[in-house]
């Protein structure tokens, strides 16, 4: 597979990771020195990162998909970039609604063979309140 593919490939996990609540998974896509930095906090190092996601979550949440698109990847040797939208749909007692959305800023290492994120910055400009 191209580093490209292996990198689309990890931003799909870290979606489907972080939609089942299994942030130490999640985690473990980042280097162990990575920041994943959000609305709400940000968390550095695995042990960080799945501290951050566990209070952001705080209790039952209901049952959520993120979707992510426009990606775009520029490859450098073992180090990249990568940018894309997202969004967050998510079941209401409505019906599903776009809970939120925003743009992913990621840089990006490969370690001992595998793509992680070294630092993904979540810009979150869609969502309740956002004019």
């Amino acid at each position: 597979m191209s580093a490209k593919g292996e990198i689309r490939e990890l931003l799909a996990r870290y979606c489907f990771a972080l939609d089942a609540d299994r942030f130490e998974e999640m985690a473990a896509l980042f280097a162990p020195d990575g920041v994943w930095e959000t609305a709400f906090g940000t968390g550095t190092g695995r042990d960080g990162i799945i501290a951050q996601a566990r209070s952001i979550a705080n209790g039952p949440r209901p049952k959520r998909v993120h979707l992510t698109t426009n990606i775009v990847i520029e490859v450098d040797g073992d180090s990249a970039t990568a940018r894309s939208n997202w969004a967050l749909i998510q079941n209401t007692p409505d019906g599903p609604a776009i809970a939120s959305g925003g743009a992913y800023h990621d840089s990006l290492v490969k370690l001992e063979g595998r793509w992680l994120f070294e630092h993904r910055s979540i810009d979150r400009f869609i969502a309740p309140g956002q004019g």
